[in-house]
């Protein structure tokens, strides 16, 4: 794992005011567990959310697919996720997984692979080898989807004004404008400013995509809350 890889993950894996309260959590998580839904190809579809986070709402998935794995590197994430569906007595459906285990899943054998707003937080090479392995895990006719992509021109203001509007939608704007402040003087600003993350153009990520051997396009909507950034449509050729 790069250098810069495994900064970001340190951060995700412990405590941070990304969320700037339990309802901008609850509501981001909930669009993108329903906006996976609805790519879902069919109840036995096996469902591979790789860099899932929290996944607060991941059953809302499972409710369509025959099969969930929720891949989570940063390891208290990840014990968390299992922990909770063990909370709520089980979902057979579901699976805490770590990136090791996806690796050795057989080829061939996944219906749909997400990769939600990741890319930007990996090497390049990294995406790279991502991109290869979904390829061998995907069957003839599945889906990669490559979501909430950040462009080059797309700046911490755009993000910023992306929460704000959000937040005004769902009730939470005053938590959102107090939690924009404390992100000025937080971890995470002074990694994204140190650190910097990874941007693609869109030509850049079609091109990307299909050096790995996919068929692509750039979907006409993002996943997820900010329309500034991109979400883009694989599947193997």
């Amino acid at each position: 794992m790069a250098p810069v890889t495994s900064a970001w993950l340190a951060f995700w894996d412990g405590s941070h005011s990304i969320y700037v309260s339990r309802r901008h959590k609850d509501v981001h998580y909930r669009s993108i567990a329903d906006a996976i839904a609805e790519l879902v190809p069919g109840r036995e579809a096996r469902v591979l959310d790789y860099g899932c986070g929290e996944a607060l709402h991941a059953e809302r998935v499972a409710a369509v697919a025959g099969e969930v794995l929720l891949c989570e590197a940063a390891p208290c994430v990840r014990a968390g996720i299992a922990a909770r569906f063990a909370e709520r007595n089980g979902n057979s459906k579901l699976r805490a997984v770590a990136p090791d285990e996806v690796e050795r899943l057989p080829g061939h054998w996944l219906d749909l692979i997400v990769l939600h707003s990741v890319a930007q937080y990996l090497e390049p090479g990294e995406t790279d080898a991502l991109f290869a392995l979904f390829h061998s895990l995907l069957k003839p006719g599945g889906t990669l989807v490559v979501s909430d992509v950040l462009a080059p021109h797309v700046t911490a203001a755009t993000d910023a004004y992306a929460l704000v509007r959000l937040a005004a939608a769902n009730g939470f704007l005053f938590a959102a404008i107090l939690g924009l402040c404390r992100t000025l003087i937080s971890d995470y600003w002074r990694l994204r400013t140190r650190l910097g993350l990874t941007r693609y153009g869109e030509a850049a990520m079609l091109e990307k995509l299909r050096a790995a051997g996919f068929a692509v396009g750039r979907a006409p909507k993002n996943i997820g809350h900010n329309q500034a950034r991109m979400t883009f449509i694989a599947r193997p050729t």
